[in-house]
């Protein structure tokens, strides 16, 4: 049976709303391609969004099925078949809004796997940090191993960290000559490295070895040349930094003069049980005491861009994942202001305009696609492929309001509000993962909380325009 609230004319306004709020969405593209703001300026963008989707959220989304629970003086009443409804959609409400939080996280994690953390600096930063923690607690648990960095405390451990970087190198690269200064030290984490004297090759170097270190240690040159076998991923502790650490921790002092006192091949030995019981021990209350890594560089980030051929789809999914939600409570919205008018006669589309919503949604949707935008250009993305991918969004989300208006004029107000609230949970979650955590990464708490308020305000503002 066809709904007397559908028709091709209010499915156009739906389209055109949908359209409307996510046309920030190339114009931020297109000012995060030309111009680089500080990341002060991003940050109070991206929390200003932020605050105005929540106010989107609280007004549009919640309010209404909470201010139907309760009565007119604001207490909760029972009794009437109409509060009863109400207390139906309110738990539709809230079971939609755990399923669509729930949900988000799953497909949110399955398409970063893929490389859709691309899309953002937040999840980019995330995704980079949670990886090189992982990276760095196995090579703590190598490095265990070696009784010279046993004798760091666990509580300095986090200089450690900070301290060695990832290096790489292709097969048949040189990391070093015979008589070279010895400036830095290498943790071999996948690959092979051999060594040789005039020519002579004399040993292979692979996982979880350390090289370079005799040299560090006594500040003599190197004694034999040092040529990768194969791609080889390691991880490079510099001299001056090795010194660093020795100046901080008594420790490390008392055994740098030990250890530099041994001959090469003591330190080759194979260790005892006791010794491997030690270093577990070591490297547990060492990964213990990381609260996460140095934030990625931006060669990080390439070779991270590299490593997924589909990067670009999954980052396109990510984004409409992040954009589903919005489209579809567009179209609901709409249909619930349509509907009351249409009590008193045919609207004008003024009339229907779900203002708070659609505010909050195209001041979200600007910072976005700008700091997005920034981040894909540095990942090597050409201006027309980032315009585009922004543009494709914008009118899925148009054509995602008109599916949400279709719906909501078809099936039951309790199944609305239910997806609703899946669509409200998966936003919020959206704003806590990602673009708060961006905006204080980038500007610090006092200006994302400043920022945060002054676009939740502006956002609801707009309900005047209803009034």
């Amino acid at each position: 049976m066809e709904s007397t609230t559908f028709t091709l004319e209010y499915a156009l306004w739906a389209f055109l709303l949908g359209g409307f709020s996510a046309v920030s969405l190339p114009m931020g593209s297109m000012l995060g391609i030309v111009w680089k703001p500080k990341p002060g300026i991003t940050a109070s963008l991206t929390a200003f969004g932020a605050g105005a989707l929540l106010a989107a959220l609280s007004v549009e989304l919640v309010a209404p099925t909470v201010m139907a629970v309760v009565g007119q003086g604001g207490e909760f009443a029972t009794g009437d078949s109409h509060q009863g409804d109400a207390v139906v959609s309110m738990v539709s409400l809230l079971a939609g809004s755990i399923a669509g939080g729930i949900l988000f996280v799953i497909l949110d994690h399955l398409l970063n796997s893929k490389g859709g953390y691309l899309r953002k600096a937040a999840t980019t930063i995330t995704y980079l940090r949670q990886r090189r923690k992982k990276q760095i607690e196995q090579m703590l648990h190598r490095l265990g191993h070696i009784e010279f960095f046993r004798s760091i405390p666990p509580e300095r451990v986090r200089m450690l960290v900070d301290y060695v970087r990832p290096v790489s190198f292709d097969a048949g690269e040189k990391l070093f000559d015979a008589g070279d200064e010895g400036d830095r030290m290498y943790f071999i984490e996948q690959g092979a490295i051999a060594l040789s004297v005039n020519g002579d090759e004399f040993k292979t170097l692979g996982a979880g070895d350390v090289l370079g270190e005799i040299a560090l240690l006594t500040g003599a040159p190197r004694t034999a040349q040092a040529v990768a076998r194969h791609d080889t991923v390691a991880f490079e502790l510099l001299k001056e930094d090795f010194d660093k650490l020795r100046d901080v921790s008594p420790e490390l002092e008392a055994a740098t003069k030990q250890i530099a006192s041994q001959r090469l091949d003591e330190l080759q030995q194979h260790h005892d049980r006791a010794t491997d019981t030690a270093a577990a021990q070591w490297a547990q209350q060492a990964a213990e005491t990381l609260h996460g890594a140095a934030l990625p560089t931006v060669h990080e980030v390439r070779l991270a861009a590299q490593e997924h051929g589909g990067a670009p789809l999954a980052i396109w999914l990510g984004i409409f994942l992040d954009g589903i939600p919005e489209s579809f409570v567009i179209g609901a919205g709409f249909l619930a202001i349509l509907t009351a008018k249409l009590a008193y006669g045919a609207p004008a589309l003024t009339a229907v305009i779900p203002y708070t919503l659609i505010a909050g949604l195209f001041l979200s949707n600007f910072p976005e696609a700008m700091s997005s935008s920034i981040g894909m250009k540095d990942q090597g993305w050409k201006a027309p492929k980032i315009l585009m991918l922004w543009v494709s969004l914008m009118v899925m989300t148009a054509i995602g309001a008109v599916v949400g208006y279709s719906i909501g004029a078809e099936v039951e107000h309790t199944v609305v509000v239910g997806i609703e609230g899946m669509a409200a949970g998966a936003m919020l979650t959206m704003i806590a993962q990602t673009m708060i955590p961006e905006a204080v990464h980038l500007g610090g708490p006092n200006v994302v909380g400043l920022s945060t308020l002054a676009g939740f305000l502006s956002a609801v503002a707009f309900k005047l325009l209803e009034a």
